[in-house]
């Protein structure tokens, strides 16, 4: 009877809540780092550390199904991070398999979404293995046609690295085009690295949500997120609900953005 009260109780203050979200001003892009796979693994009793990255990877599908709800159009889910291929092999092979099976899922969710995104991944694929790769590949071919949305999975990916590969890029594109190394350092502005970011036509941040009570970004997106408002979550990612994601989005529109003014 006690379960049945609290539910009912939940249930109340999880559409009272919504209400208040719906509103208040809706991010456009909400950045994840979905962090705590592996603490919520320890801490439930799992038998692997590789259960709780499938935990957190059933999670992600119930978060763009969030985001349909709301008329979110960009999300961005950090998935791999390039600091991460240090872990051990046997956690790599887990999460190379799991990125595999749920970027197939989560593009078969998204024809039938109300809200059809494109899959694209961002990040150093030559770290990649080549099924992994392919898989990736073969999902953005799916999906290329969806124009209500994005999804970012960002694989291999680190904000530094970004950064310095756009440099890279720019530079090598100048030189291409017959300018001095001169000319290059001559001309070099923000908005001209910007053009080479991994993902230049998406809106940068609005929300970034970091779970598991981890107070720092870690370079996620550190070009992009100058000016993104930050909501930090005491939940490990498997177990982040959707009245959390509901409280971040109600955090956000209750801020008022300056951008630098």
């Amino acid at each position: 009877m006690l379960r049945i009260l609290l539910g009912l109780v939940y249930r109340f203050y999880e559409r009272r809540l919504e209400a208040d979200v719906r509103r208040g001003e809706i991010p456009r892009h909400v950045g994840v780092l979905p962090d705590g796979n592996r603490r919520f693994a320890r801490t439930s009793g799992l038998a692997r550390v590789g259960d709780g990255h499938r935990e957190g990877a059933d999670n992600v599908a119930r978060l763009i199904g969030w985001c349909d709800e709301l008329g979110i159009p960009v999300v961005t889910i950090w998935v791999l991070s390039t600091e991460n291929f240090q872990r051990p092999r046997t956690e790599l092979d887990a999460i190379f398999e799991i990125v595999e099976q749920r970027v197939e899922a989560l593009a078969e969710q998204q024809r039938r979404a109300a809200l059809p995104r494109r899959i694209r991944a961002v990040g150093r694929r030559d770290l990649l293995p080549a099924s992994t790769g392919a898989a990736i590949e073969r999902v953005e071919r799916l999906t290329a046609a969806n124009e209500d949305g994005d999804l970012l999975v960002c694989v291999g990916y680190g904000g530094r690295d970004e950064i310095v590969d756009a440099v890279r890029r720019m530079i090598a594109d100048r030189v291409r085009r017959g300018d001095s190394l001169e000319g290059v350092a001559g001309g070099l502005d923000a908005e001209e690295i910007g053009r080479y970011l991994y993902a230049p036509d998406v809106p940068d941040p609005d929300l970034v949500i970091r779970t598991s009570g981890e107070l720092r970004m870690s370079g996620f997106m550190l070009w992009q997120s100058a000016y993104s408002e930050y909501y930090f979550c005491d939940a490990f990612w498997p177990a982040f609900r959707r009245i959390d994601f509901l409280r971040a989005i109600r955090s956000y529109g209750r801020r008022q953005r300056r951008r630098g003014r």
